[in-house]
């Protein structure tokens, strides 16, 4: 039975055509069921986030192309408008292009950890709307133990590639633990909201957010655990600041030489960490040359996340090997599924033609008939019997020059270290 999967993703499609093929989470058990209706679709799984929308399945025939008629009936695309946005990958490139995902190998932000969730929600909405089977079950859960061996051994999601996290990472290289510190955000923008996230996600108990806006303030502070100030109180918070992390709109800046100065003789000269990512600048240049002050501009941190991103290249290349393993290893047992089904056939088939046979062959003996001829008959009728479907297929591949078959056939009937040949 044939495995692929269908779809598209920022890799082939802008976001005008990626929202037309996306799945909401309350549709999910609808548009699945579908699916599961359609003529030889036997598994299906549906992965759905922001930058992609995929499709995986198992079909008892090539179902690739009755996939792709629902994809554009369900969300009423005329045919032939999606064709050049989508992709299609069948067995073994189906297995390595879902690897590739869950490892964050595919992703915008290469290395990305979240996928991996994404894609252990996908499959719980799959196994809750019992569209899995054995198949996709094995392959899912396979890649989720490949995925997280893949970023161990390689490393790739060691190096941060966003400006907020690299800012929380230098302060951790810098203070240790922060657990203890106090941290000022100064600004209540995107920015400053992912590194209150970071920050928070890393444990941090002092946190104050300084805005000119109290009500931005308040609401930041609410979803963060922290404490809202107005901006004209900088120079009460400013001497509590271990670290501290401004991107307001100000066109001028808004911490000066002489704000640090005076912070830090309160501080009795304990260090400072200022991350300044606001354009123009938040915080004075010459802040720099002050002692005890450790101040990094959106330049320097960017500088960091190209370094990083350069080694997220070498890692993700350094994990090809891993993740051709972990495809092999899911081969090797989808084939072997596949051999069994094709034995249990065979014997099924012959276990047929045997008691056939042996119904004739006593009926003869008990008439008077010889019974050494009667055997020899059975066993030779038998053996034409089980021989002649194959023989009538090898004839057909030599006919069409199938050398694959050939080559198989050859293998499996071979002698062992039969004369006149290797091994």
């Amino acid at each position: 039975m044939p495995l692929f999967t269908i779809g598209i993703s920022h890799h082939t499609a802008p976001i005008e055509i990626r929202e037309k093929v996306a799945i909401a989470r309350t549709e999910y058990a609808d548009r699945v069921g579908q699916l599961c209706a359609l003529p030889g679709i036997e598994e299906v799984l549906i992965l759905g986030t922001c930058n992609r929308t995929e499709i995986y399945c198992l079909a008892t025939h090539s179902g690739t192309q009755t996939v792709m008629d629902w994809v554009h009936r369900s969300n009423d695309i005329p045919a032939g408008q999606l064709e050049e946005h989508i992709y299609i990958h069948e067995g073994e490139e189906a297995a390595r292009h879902l690897v590739r995902v869950a490892a964050g190998l595919d992703s915008l932000v290469l290395g990305e950890t979240q996928i991996l969730g994404q894609l252990k929600d996908a499959w719980q909405q799959a196994h809750d709307t019992n569209s899995l089977g054995r198949v996709l079950d094995r392959l899912f859960q396979h890649t989720f133990a490949a995925a997280k061996t893949i970023r161990t051994n390689s490393g790739i999601s060691e190096h941060p590639v966003s400006v907020a996290y690299t800012a929380v990472v230098l302060a951790r290289q810098i203070f240790g633990d922060l657990n203890s510190k106090t941290v000022v955000l100064v600004g209540a923008g995107e920015m400053v909201q992912l590194c209150g996230r970071y920050l928070a996600d890393h444990g941090i108990d002092n946190l104050l957010i300084l805005n000119r806006s109290r009500e931005k303030a308040e609401e930041l502070a609410a979803e963060l655990g922290a404490t809202a100030m107005t901006l004209d109180r900088l120079d009460e918070a400013l001497p509590l600041a271990d670290i501290l992390i401004s991107s307001t709109a100000s066109p001028q800046p808004v911490i000066l030489k002489q704000d640090i100065k005076a912070a830090l003789r309160k501080r009795r000269h304990r260090p400072m960490f200022l991350v300044d990512i606001a354009v123009p600048r938040d915080i004075e240049p010459g802040i720099s040359k002050v002692k005890d002050v450790y101040l990094y501009t959106i330049d320097d941190l960017q500088q960091v996340v190209d370094e990083n991103m350069q080694q997220r290249n070498e890692a993700a290349q350094s994990a090809q090997a891993d993740v051709d393993e972990a495809v092999a290893g899911f081969m090797r047992w989808l084939y072997g599924i596949r051999a069994n089904r094709t034995l249990k056939r065979i014997r099924e088939q012959s276990h047929e033609f045997e008691k056939d046979l042996l119904d004739r062959a006593i009926n003869k003996i008990r008439s008077g008939q010889d019974p050494e001829a009667v055997l020899r008959q059975m066993a030779n009728t038998l053996t034409n019997k089980i021989l002649h479907l194959p023989s009538k297929r090898l004839r057909e591949a030599a006919e069409e020059q199938d050398y694959e078959v050939l080559k198989a056939a050859d293998r499996i009937f071979r002698k062992e270290n039969a004369p006149g040949e290797d091994g």
